[in-house]
């Protein structure tokens, strides 16, 4: 009888041992996605900046750009699988058209319209993401959301505006469709998720490499700044993304993403000294705050990995 309490007891703390391993371990890697988050939020806010130094029209931007990005996909993945899931091309169909109608957006209204419009996408997430992969967002998403859309708001200011109606429509229809991409990619999370931006970026720019041959002149600081978008801004930073999105809820993933205008800004700041005003300090440290506080409850409530179905926090 002792002999078995012993057993027993000695079976009982090796399982507990383990399941503080795994604990531990779950915990480390959904740190390093949220890293990869803040990483690809910081890429992909240098593209604001960078975009308006190239003298090139935005079609043949995205059509380079994407090409090249395509490559390191490829070379990331190492072979060409043609036997895409249905998950991969809804992916990259709305991968395209997001950067289609972003970049028509900005031409039919103004630049904080656009962006202010997609980054509602979080709400779309919200929807997509009960919908299609049984994520029930919970109390702390609802807060960090609230916060983050009226931290934006307060960012951008007097500069929205309800001009440019077609250029608003469009730039909802973007940030459905990025929802669309992120929600696809991470029910993707136990496959390949980069394969659906390699077929994405490889659609962009069959859609804009045409537009090259009707530019006037082809300066060499067009190709090092879009070599530069297509190896990091977008290559590099969507990388990592595809793999922080399998580890970590799409919302969750979303709402870190609204870091992105933010950083934009700064950029912007000490590369042309336009100074924010307070309004946009105030917006940014509660877009920043909404963001740290998702990521603490999230990183103090993962304890159990995360499957399909089940939400984590």
């Amino acid at each position: 009888m002792e002999k078995a309490q012993f057993l027993w007891a000695e079976y009982t703390c090796q399982n507990v041992i383990l399941m503080k391993g795994a604990s531990m371990e779950l915990q480390n890697t959904r740190r390093k996605a949220v890293i990869m988050l803040v990483l690809t939020a910081a890429l992909w806010s240098s593209s604001g900046l960078l975009i308006k130094l190239v003298s090139w029209g935005p079609f043949t931007i995205l059509g380079i750009r994407s090409f090249i990005a395509g490559l390191l996909f490829l070379v990331y993945l190492r072979r060409i699988d043609l036997r895409f899931s249905r998950y991969h091309i809804f992916g990259a169909l709305c991968y395209v058209v997001t950067n289609l109608c972003f970049i028509a957006a900005t031409k039919l209204t103004s630049a904080a319209n656009a962006i202010f419009l997609q980054y509602a996408c979080p709400v779309y997430v919200v929807l997509f993401g009960y919908w299609l992969l049984k994520e029930k967002p919970r109390r702390a998403d609802w807060v960090a959301l609230a916060v983050i859309i009226i931290g934006l708001a307060f960012f951008f200011g007097d500069k929205l505006s309800f001009n440019g109606f077609y250029g608003n429509i469009l730039a909802i229809v973007s940030g459905v469709a990025f929802a669309g991409t992120m929600v696809f990619m991470r029910m993707q999370r136990d496959g390949q998720p980069a394969r659906t931006l390699l077929l994405g970026n490889f659609l962009s720019a069959l859609v804009g490499l045409p537009f090259l041959f009707f530019e006037k002149s082809y300066p060499a600081t067009d190709f090092v700044i879009l070599l530069y978008l297509g190896i990091f801004q977008i290559g590099l930073s969507f990388l990592l993304y595809s793999l922080a999105i399998q580890h970590i809820h799409a919302l969750e993933a979303n709402l870190i993403l609204t870091l992105e205008p933010i950083l934009n800004s700064i950029w912007v700041f000490l590369a042309l000294g336009e100074k924010p005003g307070p309004l946009a300090l105030f917006g940014s440290l509660l877009v920043i705050g909404a963001v740290m506080f998702r990521a603490a409850v999230s990183a103090r409530g993962s304890t159990t990995p995360v499957v399909a179905g089940e939400s984590a926090v």
